[in-house]
């Protein structure tokens, strides 16, 4: 059970505050509830949000934390109020006016982070790049290969999809997908789609238990999914992506974000930027 509630307030997506606020939790030993509250650009929605906040202080018997990232002072001022009975955090006010002080200039203030998007040239980068992805996923396609900044190879359900969708929305780099099946275990060599491009190849595995039980929830009592045949491909994709010189790494107990970004480091340094 939730052990305590956390209130995630922005007058844009909240995309920021949660992010930060999740970094800060994750140090703690609690289950936060979380309570996302995005768009709050008028008055009357932070009263709505403020009320909010105190009903649940009220109700559970203990102040919830407030995460706030609000441009607007008269906004602001309604949620970070001695009358709230939350712990507000102020993301702004901790780090864009102390900045402002050093930097000596005044921050744009604007609201959100996707503000005129469509003008933006990585917002664009970023769908293409998602386009990109779900044209190449799971080796669908071949064409166009020579435009990806990455090709994840891996036995199926390693992670491969999710870590190509993570890197096109959020870095802009677009990542193919191929899947390494018994086929290619049995040639002994990589799919030739992928023989002119292998030096952007990176390799994802996984623990063959872990993996067993991925696939039993997708086809439950199959070949596909036993703990032999499991075995089997991952020791044969392994040997495959060493003898052809492919950077890899599990993925069983890394999150997308640093498989993500260990790829970033490895073949496109320049896009480590969020």
């Amino acid at each position: 059970m939730p052990n305590r509630s956390v209130f995630f307030v922005s007058d844009g997506t909240g995309i920021t505050a949660e992010t930060f606020g999740n970094s800060i939790l994750a140090q703690f030993a609690i289950k936060p509830r979380h309570l996302r509250r995005p768009f709050v650009d008028t008055v009357d929605k932070a009263w709505q949000v403020r009320r909010e906040i105190n009903e649940t202080a009220e109700r559970e018997g203990r102040r919830p934390i407030v995460f706030i990232t609000l441009v607007d002072d008269e906004i602001r001022a309604v949620i970070d109020h001695p009358d709230c009975r939350g712990l507000v955090l102020d993301m702004f006010r901790t780090f864009v006016e102390p900045l402002e002080v050093e930097l000596g200039i005044k921050s744009n203030h604007r609201i959100g982070r996707f503000t005129d998007v469509a003008k933006s040239e990585q917002y664009h980068d970023r769908i293409e790049a998602i386009n990109f992805a779900l044209q190449h996923d799971d080796g669908q396609s071949a064409r166009n290969l020579d435009q990806a900044d990455v090709i994840l190879v891996g036995v199926s359900r390693s992670g491969k999809t999710p870590t190509s969708l993570y890197l096109a929305m959020q870095h802009g780099v677009k990542a193919a997908n191929y899947p390494l099946i018994p086929d290619d275990f049995e040639r002994g060599a990589l799919p030739s789609a992928l023989a002119p491009h292998k030096r952007k190849c990176f390799g994802l595995t996984i623990d063959p238990e872990r993996l067993a039980q991925i696939r039993h929830e997708r086809r439950p009592g199959s070949r596909y999914a036993s703990l032999e045949n499991c075995r089997y491909e991952v020791r044969a994709a392994e040997t495959m992506m060493k003898r052809e010189g492919i950077a890899w790494l599990s993925s069983t107990h890394k999150s997308i974000e640093e498989i993500a970004t260990t790829i970033l480091r490895d073949i496109r340094p320049d896009r480590l930027v969020y």
